[in-house]
């Protein structure tokens, strides 16, 4: 029986693409058990016991059972070696933390899969379309307007990524899938071209990860 890590995850889940790309960038090898959203395997008994919140990504790592994408991400930056997926510094640290929520807290929650559904059962097909290109759009927007206030490095917080950028990259790939104008934000695009030169990218991108008939 393998001792290594499982991630409890699916293919297209931006909170399961943050920490696989932090798996990868720290190196950590895992097995991937993939929970069909889709399908509502979310919902099952077996994937409940796991989380009660019935959602992923789920760690299975040393005994422990980890939730919450960013609580994972900070487990593997606090146990792991490799590159810092955290800034030094209180406030350095305090300020990637706030970009990431920006996602991850604001953004994300609004146009997850349970969201968009009931938008849909209630209003249909284009309410949801608007409803999600204006979330990811304002989110966006507003990820821009803060790194416009920085100063300039390859990914948000420096040279190498962090736990912002663990955020930023599966957003846009959403933004694109659903045609999302991303004119709008230059600095968001060219951290993305930098992450797409970083063998971890293509590593946890859903497109590895994605079943044959997707």
């Amino acid at each position: 029986m393998s001792d290594l890590p499982v991630l409890f995850d699916y293919w297209r889940s931006s909170a399961s693409y943050r920490v696989r790309l932090a798996l990868a960038i720290k190196g950590v090898e895992y097995l991937s058990h993939p929970v069909n959203l889709v399908e509502a395997e979310q919902r099952g008994a077996t994937h409940m016991a796991r989380n009660p919140m019935g959602a992923v990504p789920v760690l299975q790592i040393e005994g422990l059972r980890l939730t919450q994408s960013l609580a994972i991400i900070e487990y593997l930056d606090e146990t792991r070696d490799g590159p810092a997926l955290l800034p030094e510094g209180a406030a350095m640290r305090a300020q990637a933390r706030a970009l990431a929520q920006i996602i991850a807290a604001d953004m994300h929650p609004l146009g997850n899969l349970p969201i968009l559904q009931r938008i849909e059962a209630l209003a249909g097909e284009q309410a949801k379309l608007e409803w999600v290109l204006h979330v990811i759009s304002k989110g966006l927007i507003a990820y821009e307007a803060h790194l416009a206030q920085m100063p300039r490095h390859r990914f948000t917080m420096g040279d190498t990524p962090t736990l912002p950028d663990l955020c930023l990259i599966p957003q846009l790939y959403n933004a694109m899938r659903w045609g999302v104008d991303l004119k709008g934000v230059p600095r968001c695009l060219a951290v993305q071209r930098a992450f797409a030169e970083l063998p971890a990218f293509e590593a946890a991108h859903p497109n590895s990860f994605a079943p044959v008939n997707a």
